[in-house]
């Protein structure tokens, strides 16, 4: 559970770290959506967005899926899904693996290196991607314009990333790792703007009674 944990926030964002100098391979047309992604996102006070999160080997064989929702305000999350809660008041992290009551709180860098679902919808492309406009596709009854990032870093376990655009808003992020494999994240029900308590976005113990915590900070 802990692995899916760090696989989903993987796929809800990109680790964004320093920016590679000279790069030349980017989309006028692709940075202009991003930037129209991003500035939209920046409007919102809150988010509160259903998702689902689908694993497909290399000959798209469904490994395994998993849904759940996804809570932001400012710099604070929480992402909740079968089996276990991810909390962050913007300076801790509590992750409750609730099937072994356990939670390990986390201190979360406040760098840019730092993962949050927040990222996925900002500026991160301009720090470890090469970004390009693809043929547009469509999902469902909605035609998407997709862009595909690839990372600067080829050190990184995934060599190509697919976003699906519609309406200034990322609806679906695809990774394709090298070993084959497929991660396809996917939103739906964005809300924006409502009100979301503080309480939220911290880990409660006494409402958790029996859960062992482990303190990491």
């Amino acid at each position: 559970m802990k692995f899916l944990s760090t696989l989903l926030l993987g796929c809800l964002c990109f680790t964004a770290v320093q920016a590679q100098k000279g790069a030349t391979k980017n989309d006028p047309d692709a940075k202009k959506l991003l930037d129209a992604v991003s500035a939209k996102f920046k409007t919102y006070k809150s988010v509160q967005s259903n998702f689902v999160l689908k694993i497909e080997n290399a000959a798209g064989k469904n490994l395994g899926t998993k849904a759940g929702k996804v809570f932001m305000k400012g710099s604070k999350y929480r992402i909740s899904f079968p089996g276990q809660e991810v909390y962050s008041d913007g300076s801790n992290v509590w992750t409750h693996d609730v099937p072994s009551k356990e939670v390990t709180i986390t201190k979360l860098d406040a760098g840019s290196s730092s993962i949050t679902p927040q990222k996925l919808f900002t500026n991160f492309y301009d720090k470890d991607f090469y970004y390009k406009m693809n043929d547009a596709e469509k999902i469902g009854a909605v035609m998407m314009k997709v862009i595909e990032l690839t990372p600067t870093d080829k050190t990184k376990p995934f060599h190509k990333v697919l976003l699906y655009v519609s309406n200034n808003t990322i609806v679906s992020t695809k990774i394709f790792e090298k070993t084959g494999n497929r991660y396809t994240y996917s939103t739906s029900l964005l809300k924006p703007n409502l009100p979301i308590a503080e309480t939220t976005f911290v880990f409660d113990a006494k409402k958790n009674p029996g859960v062992e915590v482990v303190d990491l900070r």
